[in-house]
């Protein structure tokens, strides 16, 4: 399966989408085992029963669509050109190859082209997201400590 590329919600998308989460996630927190059966509006149609992790999900995929922002899914095992890695990272394709020659994301080459496992450019990404948390919070904690007006 080719990962889905993303594309920006028109608004009555994101209306849609919106509404859609908060009723999907009302669902899923009051009901004991949820599961969802999606039935087509022609008679004949088959019942499509979606199991608890596809709903939570689907939950985050729309309430980012109710944000206005653009969703792709992508495939935890694909691997990703140095550009599509640089993109996930929100960093320049320089400045990740530079990563990749430091080994701090691995990589193999095909030919003369590096590819990098969508799994590892995310450990990467949740690594330095969790850095970045702890350096927050120690700045937080200094500005209030030095009465900075921080709560």
């Amino acid at each position: 399966m080719k990962d889905i590329e993303a594309v920006i919600p028109s608004n009555k998308e994101v209306a849609l989408a919106e509404k859609s989460s908060r009723i999907l996630l009302a669902y899923i927190k009051t009901t004991k085992n949820p599961t969802l059966q999606l039935v087509g509006s022609n008679k004949g149609d088959k019942k499509i029963t979606l199991p608890l992790q596809a709903l939570q999900l689907l939950v985050g995929i729309l309430k980012e669509m109710g944000q206005g922002n653009a969703v792709s899914l992508i495939l935890i095992h694909s691997e990703l050109t140095t550009q599509e890695a640089a993109d996930l990272l929100n960093v320049s394709r320089p400045y990740l190859i530079d990563l990749l020659e430091e080994g701090k994301i691995p990589f193999r080459t095909v030919g003369t082209k590096r590819r990098i496992l969508a799994k590892d450019v995310l450990r990467y990404k949740a690594s330095i997201d969790k850095k970045r948390l702890k350096a927050l919070e120690a700045l937080s904690k200094q500005a209030q400590e030095l009465d900075m007006g921080y709560q």
